[in-house]
């Protein structure tokens, strides 16, 4: 075995097997790091029996080197910083409170987005199981794990497929557990250790995230719609914990779908 992953779907599967001992419980939420880590995080909850949700965490990028990053910031605001690449680079405060800021906006922009207007789940006094398809320098989950325990859950669990072991070490101090089922020597990047790292979409994460959402039990509502004169009657299926009410047009389409008899 070379220690690689098919692609992020077996990943999460083979991480549930590891995390078994939390299957079923009601006081337990997978948080997935999107975007790469939704598609993991997506599977190991369905395995589990337990909710999804997202945890949004952008790395700061220097200006003019994006691709070195110098922190993370997660959602409420919470940073981390690397001080050594503050330092080496010789940025000041007003860049970093620039870049920060612009990042902040990203997170929230992408909550927003992801969750469709649903709350986040959640956290206090519950097991919370953050959920990447790997971990790097660590960073951003760094700054996941401080901005999930301001909100106070029982206990703080980081599940990775696979990892720098350097970075597992220094991270298994700062959470209660910490799982990750490969940590290859040497590691250089997440995305070597899978067959198919291919990029997960926005599209992807929403769709993901829906599919979650609708697996529990689902809010019935009887309907009539009236098209061209013809009124349809139908039930309107609305996943559990949707807050919002169906459009015009959706609860026409599911009338349609699930239509009793025409009434004129």
């Amino acid at each position: 075995m070379d220690g690689r992953f098919r692609d992020r779907a077996e990943a999460g599967r083979l991480l549930a097997e590891r995390l078994r001992g939390y299957a079923g419980r009601d006081d337990v939420v997978v948080l997935a790091l999107p975007r790469g880590g939704v598609p993991v995080g997506y599977e190991t909850a369905q395995a589990l029996g337990v909710p999804l949700d997202v945890f949004v965490v952008r790395k700061l990028g220097v200006p003019g080197h994006e691709e070195l990053a110098f922190g993370a910031i997660a959602s409420g605001g919470v940073r981390v910083l690397n001080e050594g690449v503050v330092d080496a680079v010789g940025m000041s405060d007003d860049v970093l409170e620039r870049v920060a800021e612009r990042e902040l906006a990203e997170v929230q922009r992408r909550e927003a987005a992801y969750r469709g207007g649903r709350d986040p789940a959640d956290l206090e006094e519950k097991v919370a199981i953050l959920v990447d398809d790997g971990l790097a320098t660590g960073a951003s989950m760094r700054a996941a794990v401080q901005a999930v325990r301001a909100r106070r859950p029982a206990r703080i669990v980081v599940a990775v497929p696979t990892a720098a072991a350097s970075t597992c070490d220094e991270l298994a101090r700062e959470v209660d557990e910490l799982i990750c089922l490969r940590t290859p020597e040497p590691f250089y990047a997440v995305g070597l250790w899978y067959d198919d790292f291919s990029q997960t979409t926005d599209q992807e994460v929403r769709e993901l995230l829906a599919r979650a959402g609708g697996s529990g039990p689902a809010r019935t509502e009887d309907v009539t719609v009236e098209a061209a004169g013809v009124e349809v009657g139908g039930t309107l299926a609305v996943p559990d914990g949707s807050s919002s009410s169906p459009t015009e047009a959706e609860a026409a389409a599911t009338a349609l779908a699930t239509a009793r008899s025409p009434r004129r």
